[in-house]
Order: structure tokens, then sequence, then C-alpha cells
């Protein structure tokens, strides 16, 4: 473990919250959508339960691109090179969306910033667990889901403050007559354009990642990075472990590395709690908010408060996850939040099934929130960001972020299908199922990786991966 004395942490902290950045804009991209609805809706004439799906998930079209390449560009050309690109497809697709007249164009345009957050999903924890010392890497991994959930508040109060009061009883017709169908949903977009080109310069300021550079034999120049985010003994001991942990091993590892013995069991375990992060069901609540809380008795002014209300509701228990990461541990985390989603969706169904509208489901939705934030939501990314050996760590995330979005996609594909299908209160019993399922997996499957260095992490993985197969083989 590296002493503090031996960090500039200024100079981390700046690193890392310019990577997280990357988190910012990836809330924002995919929230703003939500209060934006009902107003593109009436703008691009949408009745149908499946283009409306198809307008909220083809953004994810873009996240499954972004997070296909990302493994492949970070591995050949750096973990900040992407981000750079991630953000100049967010500043594109927020100018494009928000000027969009045509229906087309406007799925175009998210799938634009759909590539951004496939690639900054993937890259931004990645890059900031390589740039972080040991004992912190939890907090700083956790800081970019912090930037996420104030990107989504942000996106949740831009269109609260751009909405004009609508009509309790407004038609659709009289909808499409607002200003909010005309010209405001193009506002709550277009918003995003200023931090996206912010973020775009920023990245130019930041360094390459050290365990890349030394990935690519780049060694004095790792060495010279490690050398700014500590001493001169924190950079000669880093970069010692690092070069231990590539050993021998070909600089350029191919894609079937990641079903090597000792490496695929790490990868399948990745790209379950990948899809669990999604299919528990917290997303559905963010993009599909506006019809959760009108079944539930809300008029459309009363949603976009209660929209805001989750957001606010997920900052600040993002906030007490923080410091938890690192104290409590990953693993306890994951445990905590299936068992109290399962709880949760239980009682929202057995709500909607009883008739029981209004408050006692705003509540039990904002009591789901902040379960989500405080463990599934940080603790999967710092996860996903933290088990991978150094040598397949881009390749590995690329993998384990590809089923997350595959998965999203599902997810909110199928909800306004399911919602039908189902009934909002099936739904949920269904998501409930999800997370008893992911709480046995976590128990089963998932180590403590809390306070343990890259390095000494790998060797612990795949040592107890290789002993599992030594075990089958005895048995």
């Amino acid at each position: 473990m590296k002493n503090n004395a031996m960090l500039n942490m200024p100079y981390v902290w700046m690193i890392c919250l310019v990577a997280a950045c990357g988190g910012l804009l990836f809330g924002y991209d995919w929230v703003v959508i939500g209060g934006a609805k009902p107003f593109y809706e009436a703008y691009f004439h949408i009745t149908d339960p499946a283009m409306s799906g198809w307008a909220m998930s083809s953004a994810l079209v873009g996240c499954i691109l972004g997070a296909l390449v990302s493994g492949w560009l970070s591995d050949r050309y750096g973990r900040r090179l992407p981000l750079i690109i991630a953000a100049v497809a967010f500043t594109l697709s927020a100018i494009g969306t928000g000027l969009a007249n045509e229906f087309d164009w406007f799925v175009f345009w998210r799938i634009v910033g759909g590539v951004g957050i496939g690639l900054a999903s993937a890259l931004a924890p990645v890059y900031i667990a390589e740039i972080s010392p040991a004992e912190k890497r939890g907090r700083f991994v956790a800081v970019n889901q912090l930037t996420i959930v104030i990107g989504v508040l942000a996106a949740q109060l831009v269109n609260l403050m751009i909405a004009e009061p609508v009509a309790s009883a407004a038609t659709q017709a009289e909808i499409l007559q607002s200003w909010n169908a005309q010209i405001g949903w193009r506002y709550m977009f277009g918003a995003e354009g200023i931090p996206a080109f912010l973020f775009l310069l920023l990245m130019f300021v930041v360094p390459e990642s050290p365990r890349w550079l030394a990935k690519a034999n780049r060694y004095p120049q790792a060495e010279k990075v490690l050398r700014r985010i500590g001493s001169e003994q924190y950079a000669q001991m880093t970069l010692a472990d690092i070069r231990h942990s590539l050993g021998s091993e070909n600089q350029k590892v191919p894609f079937s590395a990641l079903w090597q013995p000792k490496v695929r069991p790490i990868v399948v375990m990745g790209v379950i709690l990948a899809v669990f992060q999604q299919w528990c069901g917290i997303n559905v609540i963010f993009n599909y908010a506006q019809e959760i809380f009108a079944s539930a008795g809300f008029d459309i002014n009363d949603t976009l408060k209660s929209i805001v209300a989750t957001g606010l509701i997920n900052l600040i228990f993002t906030l007490l996850a923080l410091p938890l990461v690192d104290r409590i541990g990953r693993r306890r985390l994951m445990q905590y939040g299936a068992a109290g989603l399962t709880i949760i969706y239980v009682l929202i169904g057995a709500a909607y099934s009883f008739g029981i509208m209004g408050l006692p489901v705003l509540l039990l939705v904002l009591v789901a929130i902040a379960i989500y934030a405080v463990t599934l939501a940080p603790v999967t990314w710092v996860l996903l960001s933290e088990i991978f050996p150094n040598r397949v760590r881009g390749s590995a995330m690329a993998t384990c972020t590809l089923a997350l979005w595959v998965a999203c996609f599902v997810l909110t594909y199928t909800f306004p299908l399911l919602n039908v299908a189902l009934g909002a209160a099936g739904s949920f019993f269904l998501y409930g199922a999800i997370c008893l399922a992911g709480w046995a997996f976590v128990q089963l499957k998932v180590p403590e990786t809390k306070g343990v260095s890259l390095e000494a992490l790998e060797q612990q993985l795949s040592q107890t991966a290789a002993e599992r197969k030594a075990a089958k083989v005895t048995a």
C-alpha cells in the first residue's frame, strides 16, 4: 500500500475529475430523453409502443457500437484518445438532436450520442482505476458514478426549468401546439453541448494511462506520468509491479486471450455483473419515469417534479456511497443492493396490484433509487474497472460494457411491451426475481477486492480461477 505522502493527490484528483466528466455527459445524455419524451413524441407523432421504445432505446445502438470499438481503440491508441472521441460524439449529438426536424435524423443523432456513452462508460472507469492508488481506487472510480448522477440530475433540472406548465388534462394535439413540443425539447437536448465541449478541451490536459504506456513498451513515458502522480519511490514501486504483471506476454494481446483458462471465469463474472446492473430495472424508472408516475396518478407537471426528486435522491445516496465502497467493501454492498431491491420491487408490484397510487409509489421508487445509488450503481463500475488483468483490461472491459449496453437495450426496448403484456405490477415482480438471482450470484461467485493493487488482484483472481479448474478436474 502506497503512503499518501508519496502521492500528488491534487493532481490525481484533477485527472480523475476530468475523466469523470465523461460520466457526467453519459448521465445527462442518458436521462434527458425521459423528461423530453412527451414533447418530442407529440412533435414526431409517436403513438405506437414499438416506435416509442425505438426512440428511447436508439441511443443504445450507439452505446453498443461504442463499446464494441472501445477495446480495440484503447488497446491500440490508449485510454485518452477514445475519451476525446467520446467528447466529440457528445457535442455533435447535442447539436444534431436539438436541430432534428425528422424522426430518422433524431434517431441518428441519438445513436451518435450513444457512441459517446459506450466509449465513456467503458474507458472512464478503466482510466481512473489505472491512475488511482490502490487504497483509494474504489473512491476515485466511484467519483465517475457520482458525475453520472450529477449528469442525471442536471438533465432533470434542465428539463424542469425549460418545460412550460401544461394543462393536466391536455390532449396530444394540445401538447403538440405547446412551446414544449415545438421548441422546448430541442433546448433540453442542445444544452448538453456546453459541458460536452468543455470536456473535449479538458481531455487535452490530462496524461495517458501509465499502465497502458507500460503495456505498449513505453516505460520511460509511463515512469514520467507516475512521477507526476507521486514521488520517485512511488513511481519505481508501481512501475515494478506493472512490469511484473505484464511479464513476458506479447504486448499485442489477441481477443482470444479473454477465453484463456485463467481469464475466462473473470470475464464471465464481469459480464454477468454488467448485465445484472441493467436488468435490476432501475434504468426503467429513469427512462420511463413519465409512464410510471402517470400510472401512479401524477399529471405531466407533477411528473417532471417527481423525476427531479429521483435525481436528488440519486445524488445524495451516491455521495454516501463514496466512502462506503472502500470501507464496507464491494461484495457486501452488492449483496445489500440486490437484496434491498428485491424487497422494494415486490412492494411496488403489490402497490400496483392493489391500486395503491400517488405518494406511496413515489416513496417506494425513491427508496429503490437510494438503494441502487449506494450499492449496485457505483460498485459494478468499480469491480469492472479493477478485476481484469492489465494485459487484457481494455478488451475485457469493452466486452463487459458491450454486454451491459446490449442488456440495457433489451431492457429499455421491451419495457413498453412488458408493461402492456404484464402490467406495471407484473413488470416490477419480474425485476424483483432478477434481483434475487443477482443476490445469489454475488453470494456464490464474487470475491472482495477492496484495498488490493490491480497487480496483486490480478494474481489473486487468476490463482482462484486456476484452483477452481484444478478442483473440477480432481473431482
